[in-house]
């Protein structure tokens, strides 16, 4: 029988290598087409090529501490490396959510109707797609900017009191009045991204609903032929906000009640690691599904096959 340790370091083992595969393999993929075949590219796969970049961040800063922790290693990270741990793992989190936002806002805008009341930002908001990345990354550095003055090793106390704990990283106890002004800034940034990007799935979904209709009502191959790209696409980041509420609230989940806990608990501790690493992992491979880039790419691939041979 293996041993609870060896269990988790598999685990932990295994979303470290698919997340940092999959997101390597689909930014590659996007520099191969950016540099050879630019025509494809469209201010979407820029939002895509971030996201995968944050999220190899997110994991590596996430997942590397539990998978050494599995092996047995003690006193793994001092005072300065945790700091940079949990300060990167946590601003390239709060990155994520806001990309993630960013992407189904985007999309939304994309096929919305030209008499949509939102059909005048469609030729703006691609030219803003940058200095969004800039704010996300300056808005979570601000918000976060404090763990690297509270952050530090962890001490072998089982007892914890309003504290931020990981495996090898706690933050000093908070009062009161320190926990609510920490928290507020999260909480706000986290109701305006994610409920942005719900209102955006469903605009997205009751606009694809009245497509549909249409489309029925008209027999037309040609408007669902035509469309038929746009609406995969739309279809594949309706799946990616689903997967990333679904995590989102989990892991939120776990790290309130690991923070109000009295005693630490390391099992709840890891799976609340895997959790929040789930999104992360499957993010590329949900985006590289009916993506015209990865199937321009195979199919390149398959010329030069049979040229080869």
């Amino acid at each position: 029988m293996f041993s609870s340790d060896v269990i988790w370091r598999i685990l932990f083992l295994f979303l470290l290598c698919i997340g940092f595969m999959g997101n390597s393999l689909l930014f590659m993929l996007y520099m191969y087409i950016f540099l050879s075949q630019n025509q494809l590219t469209k201010p979407i796969d820029i939002i895509c090529v971030h996201l995968t970049l944050v999220n190899v961040l997110a994991i590596m800063f996430r997942l590397i501490p539990y998978l050494v922790s599995s092996f047995g290693v003690r006193h793994f990270l001092d005072n300065v490396a945790c700091k940079a741990t949990l300060f990167t793992y946590r601003v390239t989190w709060g990155v994520s959510i806001c990309s993630t936002a960013l992407l189904s806002t985007f999309q939304a805008i994309t096929i919305s109707p030209r008499n949509s009341k939102w059909a005048w930002l469609k030729s703006k908001i691609s030219t803003c797609i940058y200095p969004f990345f800039l704010s996300f990354w300056i808005l979570n550095i601000l918000i976060y900017v404090d763990l690297i003055r509270i952050a530090e090793a962890h001490h072998n106390s089982t007892l914890v009191t309003f504290e931020y704990v990981t495996h090898y990283c706690q933050t000093k106890q908070f009062e009161h009045h320190h926990l609510t002004a920490y928290t507020t800034p999260i909480i706000i940034r986290d109701l305006l991204f994610v409920v942005l990007m719900m209102w955006s799935s469903v605009y997205t979904v009751n606009l694809l609903y009245k497509h549909h209709e249409r489309s029925q009502h008209l027999h037309s191959s040609s408007l669902s032929s035509q469309s038929s790209p746009e609406i995969k696409a739309t279809h594949t980041i309706l799946l990616l906000v689903s997967c990333f509420i679904l995590f989102y609230f989990s892991d939120n989940f776990f790290t309130y009640y690991l923070f109000h806990k009295p005693e630490k608990n390391l099992r709840l501790e890891r799976m609340t690691a895997m959790i929040s690493s789930c999104y992360p992992t499957i993010c590329p491979f949900v985006l590289m599904k009916n993506n015209i880039i990865v199937s321009k790419w195979t199919s390149s691939l398959s010329r030069m096959r049979i040229i080869f041979s």
